[in-house]
């Protein structure tokens, strides 16, 4: 495929879009996306890493494409609302890729904090893996206390809601600007 002269391949791209995850097709790239990081790469789970909350969690997405299409799921992250008021972001996954694309785990948790403020929530935790502490912390999250998930080394962490808007339409997500690179 050709862009005015240009391979698809060759194609930088600037923005990723953040938005719910509401058609089969980014869903299933979440769920590819996660299985890549918490399965394959990182062994966490032998099979995959689908559990209860999956069925009643909203899937958060990042993704990127051309011409507002988007083709690639490079991040994700699902919350559910474990009690009334009481939300739980968890799955927290960036392609190998895109990891260096600054700000794009900063944004999925926003969208995530955000997105769940906008359905009433109080409170939000996160089970969040030791070595990105640091980035949670520099976000103005507290850690609660160390804890082990699937075998794993993780801070249980609360987000200082006061840090993070509300998104009042998370269908409709934002857009993260990012350095030009190549894909």
């Amino acid at each position: 495929m050709f862009i005015t002269g240009m391979k698809i391949e060759e194609f930088n791209y600037s923005e990723c879009h953040i938005k719910l995850a509401v058609d089969d097709w980014s869903l299933r790239e979440a769920q590819r996306l996660r299985n890549d990081v918490f399965v394959v790469e990182q062994g966490i789970f032998q099979t995959s890493d689908h559990d209860v909350f999956d069925s009643e969690a909203y899937t958060l997405v990042a993704t990127i494409g051309l011409l507002g299409i988007p083709d690639a799921v490079v991040g994700t992250v699902r919350i559910h609302e474990q009690s009334p008021g009481v939300w739980v972001g968890s799955r927290l996954a960036v392609d190998k890729a895109y990891r260096s694309v600054k700000g794009l785990g900063k944004a999925l948790i926003a969208m995530a904090v955000c997105s769940a403020k906008a359905q009433g929530c109080r409170v939000f935790y996160a089970n969040v893996q030791l070595q990105n502490v640091g980035l949670f912390q520099k976000l103005g999250w507290r850690a609660l206390g160390h804890i082990n998930v699937h075998g794993v080394g993780h801070m249980f962490m609360q987000a200082d809601l006061e840090a993070y808007p509300h998104s009042h339409d998370p269908g409709c997500g934002f857009v993260h600007m990012f350095a030009e690179r190549r894909v």
